[in-house]
């Protein structure tokens, strides 16, 4: 969602589940982190606007393959087409 709307950013510990034993569960959590703090109003801003669309909305079903995806979920998690 970043991504998409211009936002620099980078996810970090993405593969470090795999230290978890050797390193605290919490040390192995993917992050999310801006690339510039500037960014971090608009940022905020989209991921509130996101927690506020979402809030009461049913689960969907993939128009193209017809799989069941949860209100979240803005991309089908089977096929990768977007909700419609």
């Amino acid at each position: 969602m970043l991504d998409n709307a211009g936002i620099p950013c980078f996810v970090k510990n993405e593969f470090a589940i795999g230290g978890i034993g050797d390193l605290a569960p919490f040390d192995c959590l993917p992050e999310v982190w801006l690339a510039d703090e500037e960014w971090e109003p608009k940022a905020k801003r989209l991921l509130k606007e996101l927690l506020e669309q979402n809030h009461g909305e049913e689960d969907w079903f993939c128009p193209f393959c017809k799989e069941k995806n949860a209100a979240s979920f803005e991309i089908c998690w089977n096929c990768g087409k977007e909700s419609t």
